[in-house]
């Protein structure tokens, strides 16, 4: 069965920021296939960092652009006041699946829910919290 992770945009920086391929660290983390999922209004705000952002950030976010092909990027409603945050935790919720984070107040909102959270640890390995079905 391939496990369906959904990736926050902050989880894709994590390969600019501390060299640390995130693919390879979930396949040894999840030791099974898994597809990593951006949900359409991540993918949006990672083009509008991009763009205009502040010009670090511009460079992390044009990465994790470049990142963001090897995922399949999934078309989803973003409600009148709903941030991308709000758009993961919901689908998240939805469809029983992790979520790849390091935001904590998205940490501990999928926490609230009971979503597996898969995050970076000591800026060195990723690590999850919760069971995966």
């Amino acid at each position: 069965m391939t496990v369906k992770v959904i990736l926050d945009s902050n989880f894709l920086f994590i390969p600019s920021q501390f060299q640390i391929d995130v693919f390879e660290g979930l396949m040894t983390l999840l030791n099974q296939k898994f597809e990593p999922i951006l949900l359409s209004p991540t993918h949006e705000e990672l083009q509008r960092i991009a763009e205009r952002g502040p010009p670090k950030m511009r460079q992390h976010a044009s990465l994790a652009l470049r990142l963001a092909e090897k995922c399949r990027i999934v078309e989803v409603e973003q409600g009148f006041r709903e941030t991308p945050d709000d758009v993961i935790t919901r689908v998240a919720a939805e469809w029983k699946c992790p979520v790849a984070t390091n935001d904590r107040a998205l940490r501990k909102r999928l926490r609230d829910k009971n979503v597996p959270i898969i995050y970076l640890r000591k800026r060195s390995r990723l690590e999850i919290e919760g069971s995966i079905q």
